[in-house]
């Protein structure tokens, strides 16, 4: 098989990227704010190539997930200068355009000659758009993710384990395609002896007070059917997110958390789950694409060991979308320097280094290369699930939507209190409140 970098990028060397760049304008400095990731640090290798061609010095200001939103969204709301270019959420869309903090694109990139339509539409629906629907952008599609998982190939290919799974279930272990067939397996594994030690069934998302049980239940939810309204742009949710679908889902997602967690597994996020895999005391766990190619080299249950699936089906097939698109902050005094910044990125030899250092390039020129999905073991997957995203509220009032989701799952999943239907009965009523108060409703 090909490296990476011998598919997507053949004999481009940083010469010909350099020689074959367009006029870059100059800014002395440009400071793009980010969360700290691993693809963090390949936008930092990636981004030599623009300096090297701009003479333009590149800060960085990564910050952990946890206090990600309410750093920059802080910084945003209070007028600062800290960034020039940010990647941020794409819940953040709605209110970061309607409240003037990103630089709406469309002119630069009719001036300049960027296609929306060279990448991938769910993702320029996703990470660059406001109102969803409308041809207004106000990023560019930066980082593609999907929630997606891994499993410990070498424990499923053990042939006592095989024999063991096909007498119990009729079936051959393998690499789950339904939610049914995912608790399946865990319950298998949970309890079991690997290795020599207990292990259990899957890490999953349960953290409360960001985003990751809402990340991680949607990933049950949205396959089963839930739906944030009946009809796109209504706010009509009664019936939609409280659905008997919708409620199945949310008792799966619960039903999982409690038969095959780890113990004491009531607040974990990313962090969490990779180090519940890495440590070897889960058979699967959920996570992004993003960590997937450092999974992949790891030296304890990487190469060989790790395989990886995209987000089960149920009812219909979806997965819980992640990444985010690139957008020039208004208030930057570096306008000419971020745009060239914008500028160069949407190269697509630009796009296929991107993806080659472990970023998650989503323009056509390299999801469409047809040696791309022999490129990484997830690499196929990864198409899959950006086909079938689903994604939260972009609505300006989402902070507001987020931590009422949160709060309601969190208590339902985690602490035991009332039932799937009450928890989704109550936050319609938590989102009708919001958007009657924001005079949607």
């Amino acid at each position: 098989m090909k490296t990476i970098k011998q598919a997507l990028l053949g004999a481009t060397s940083a010469l010909v990227l350099f020689t074959a760049a367009p006029n870059l304008a100059k800014a002395d400095e440009l400071t793009l704010c980010w969360a700290a990731w691993d693809p963090a640090n390949a936008l930092v290798e990636l981004s030599k190539d623009f300096t090297a061609q701009s003479g333009t010095t590149m800060k960085f200001e990564f910050v952990p997930w946890p206090n990600f939103a309410d750093r920059i969204l802080n910084e945003l709301n209070s007028g600062g200068k800290l960034c020039d270019l940010l990647i941020g959420d794409s819940q953040w869309l709605g209110g970061s355009a309607e409240n003037g903090y990103y630089v709406k694109l469309n002119d630069f990139f009719d001036k300049e000659g960027i296609k929306m339509s060279d990448f991938a539409d769910a993702a320029v629906n996703a990470y660059a758009t406001w109102p969803k629907g409308t041809p207004n952008y106000w990023a560019l599609p930066a980082m593609g993710d999907a929630n997606a998982w891994f499993y410990r190939k070498d424990w499923f290919a053990k042939p006592e384990i095989q024999a063991e799974f096909k007498q119990k279930y009729g079936r051959d272990l393998a690499a789950p395609a339904t939610w049914d067939e995912l608790k399946q397996v865990a319950e298998f594994f949970n309890g079991r002896k690997m290795d020599g030690k207990k292990v259990y069934g899957a890490a999953i998302f349960t953290e409360r007070a960001s985003e990751g049980i809402t990340m991680g239940a949607s990933s049950a939810l949205y396959p089963y059917g839930f739906k944030y309204e009946n009809t796109p742009g209504k706010y009509d949710m009664e019936g939609a997110v409280n659905s008997p679908d919708a409620v199945a889902g949310l008792e799966a997602y619960k039903a999982l958390y409690k038969c095959c967690t780890p113990p004491g597994y009531t607040d974990a996020y990313m962090g969490e789950s990779l180090d519940a895999f890495k440590s070897g005391q889960v058979a699967m766990a959920m996570n992004w694409f993003a960590f997937f190619p450092g999974l992949y080299k790891d030296e304890k249950v990487g190469g060989d060991k790790i395989g990886f699936f995209v987000n089960p089906k149920e009812k219909v097939a979806a997965s819980t979308l992640g990444g985010q698109g690139i957008s020039v902050v208004a208030n930057t005094d570096n306008m000419e320097g971020a745009l060239a910044y914008i500028k160069w990125f949407a190269q697509p030899d630009v796009q296929k280094k991107w993806w080659s250092l472990g970023g998650y390039a989503v323009h056509k020129a390299v999801l469409t290369d047809p040696s791309f999905p022999e490129s990484q073991p997830f690499a196929a997957d990864f198409l899959v699930a950006m086909n079938q995203v689903q994604d939260f509220w972009q609505e300006p009032s989402y902070a507001i939507l987020l931590q009422a989701m949160q709060k309601r799952l969190h208590d339902y999943v985690v602490a035991d209190k009332g039932t799937a239907k009450e928890a989704l009965d109550g936050l319609v009523n938590d989102w009708t409140e919001v958007f009657k108060d924001d005079g949607k409703l």
